[in-house]
């Protein structure tokens, strides 16, 4: 039973092929790493480990994991990134620069 200081929160974990979203009552005060380690979402996926570097947000907007919850809160727990975002758009733009200059030479 939940008791009156408790909040509903939770916990959302994806892979390309799979995802999990795991709903929690916890204690106020509980910070959004606390929540994820409570969830025992780790137990469902093998490679996830919570650690220092797991970056984490509530609704789509990076959070600290020292972050307070709120009721409703629903902590995203985020997948390293393969490819830096800023690499992958230059190279992008490089190659549309390219092609255009091909083209503009025919």
């Amino acid at each position: 039973m939940n008791d009156s200081s408790d909040v509903a929160v939770e916990v959302v974990y994806a892979l390309p092929d799979r995802q999990s979203i795991l709903k929690l009552s916890v204690p106020e005060g509980t910070t959004a790493i606390e929540a994820a380690r409570q969830s025992g979402i780790e137990e469902q996926f093998d490679a996830l480990t919570l650690g220092e570097d797991t970056r984490l947000g509530i609704f789509g907007h990076l959070v600290a994991q020292t972050q307070v919850l709120r009721a409703g809160d629903r902590v995203e727990i985020y997948r390293p990134l393969l490819a830096d975002p800023k690499e992958v758009r230059k190279e992008r733009a490089a190659r549309a620069k390219a092609r255009r200059e091909t083209q503009s030479a025919d």
